[in-house]
């Protein structure tokens, strides 16, 4: 026992003994240094990926402008039992540049053949709420992709569409 308090005598220092360091609590480690550091880091990335530090101005592409192509108006009886119900449409075609436009005017035949043929055969019950109308939007993409060849058309615009 005596070993031990001779031992707890030597630690606790005398005026012989060499100061002790403190050591960084880890609290105090993160809160000074760590911390802040990040934030220097993240400030300095961000302040770069804007662009305001040796950035230049990059020139952006220019965007086209939409060309759209108005296909004459639709109307078809549906199929289905009595009473008869009818469809009316406007539709806009969205096209790649103006001369897609061009030539779709020269397809145009095709492209309504393949539409009057399948708007004859909905019934009311196809063309019922979002899901529905969204169903017969990608049918008509389609079929006009099938129809004009590279396919030019990028989007299909209902203008009205009319159940009767």
């Amino acid at each position: 026992m005596a070993a031990i308090d001779a031992d707890l005598s030597e630690d606790e220092g005398g005026e012989d003994a060499a100061p002790v360091k403190r050591k960084l609590s880890g609290k105090v480690l993160v809160l000074y240094i760590v911390l802040p550091l990040l934030l220097l880091i993240g400030a300095g990335g961000g302040i770069w990926m804007s662009g305001i530090f040796g950035g230049h101005e990059e020139e952006k592409p220019k965007i086209a402008e939409p060309v759209f192509y108005d296909l004459p108006d639709f109307l078809v009886n549906l199929s289905g039992p009595a009473p008869q119900h009818f469809l009316k449409m406007k539709v806009a075609l969205q096209v790649t540049d103006k001369e897609a436009a061009a030539r779709l005017e020269k397809e145009l035949p095709r492209v309504l053949d393949s539409f009057q043929i399948f708007l004859r055969e909905l019934r009311t019950e196809d063309l019922d709420g979002s899901a529905g109308m969204l169903r017969v939007k990608e049918e008509l993409m389609r079929r006009i992709n099938l129809a004009v060849q590279p396919p030019i058309v990028t989007d299909i615009l209902f203008k009205e569409v009319i159940v009767q």
